[in-house]
Parts: C-alpha cells; structure tokens; sequence
C-alpha cells in the first residue's frame, strides 16, 4: 500500500471554471488557516483503500492512523511506502505487527500514486467554494472520499511500474 498525508481546510486556491463568453467569473476565496488532514493508504492493484481524518500531522496521529490500519487487514502482512516526513520516521512511531514501512527516495512525490488520489479529492470535492467552518470541510472530505470506488481507485493510481500490463 502507499500512504500519505493531505490537508484540507478553510483557505482555497480559486480554479479556472466556464462561463459564456463576455463574462467574467467570481470565485469567492478564503484565507482562515484551518485544516484538518487525510491520512491515507492506496492499494493499486485491487483499488482499496484506507483513511481517516485527523487534526494534524504528527507522530501521535500517525499512530493512531497505523493502528487503525492494522485493525482493518487484520489478516494481511502490508507493507506501506510513504515518503520520509519526520512523524514517518520518528522515535515515537508504534508500528504494528503486520505493517512495514519502506520510505520513498527523498524529493519524489511522484513515486508515491496516493498524491493523485489528494489532486482528484481536490478537483472533485473542493472546487471553488468557502466553508462556513472546519466541520463542513471535514463533512465535504468524506463525502469525497466515500465516492471513491475501488476501481476509481485503480484507475487513478495506477502506474506501470507498479503493476505491469500483462
């Protein structure tokens, strides 16, 4: 599985939209530095996948996230890439049993198909539009992330490299 990390708050960043020609568009914007963050574990090959909201990112989320993982394939050996951020590697981090954590080469968010999952929530669930509070981000998050079927899941992570064509 690949695991990543995402925040998702108050402040937006304005996306192109259509209109009819002539017309110029008003997209409200925020700036209210709230968040709250995706924890997140994609499998390409069968589409599952994994999340949960959290507050913040650190080492004591981030064991929360793990032991939950853990909890959910209890019968799985699963060996999670993420990428080197501080609450990955810390001294703190409680792995489970049946998870492993293979990190990612520095700089390379690219590596890791979970990002594209971050881009599609992104595109789909929060374009153009202001939240009242951080509870309607965490309620829009979900609802987001609930459309997600398994093969939206394999259709967007998927990567040759991962997983080769036969």
């Amino acid at each position: 599985m690949f695991q990543d990390e995402a925040g998702f708050g108050r402040i937006n960043k304005p996306r192109y939209c259509w209109c009819r020609k002539g017309i110029r568009p008003s997209v409200p914007c925020h700036h209210i530095r709230k968040y709250r963050y995706a924890y997140g574990a994609v499998e390409p090959q069968r589409g599952e996948s994994f999340f949960l909201v959290l507050p913040y990112c650190d080492t004591v989320c981030m064991n929360v996230f793990l032991c939950e993982l853990s909890k959910a394939y209890p019968n799985d050996y699963i060996i999670l890439v993420a990428d080197g951020a501080r609450w990955h590697t810390s001294g703190g981090l409680v792995v489970p049993g049946n998870i492993e954590i293979i990190a990612l080469p520095p700089y390379t968010p690219e590596m890791n198909p979970i990002e594209q999952i971050w881009a599609w929530l992104r595109r789909h669930g929060f374009r153009n539009e202001v939240f009242q509070t951080l509870d309607n981000v965490v309620d829009r998050l979900c609802e987001t992330i609930f459309s997600l079927s398994a093969d939206m899941v394999k259709s967007i992570t998927h990567r040759d490299w991962i997983l080769p064509t036969a």
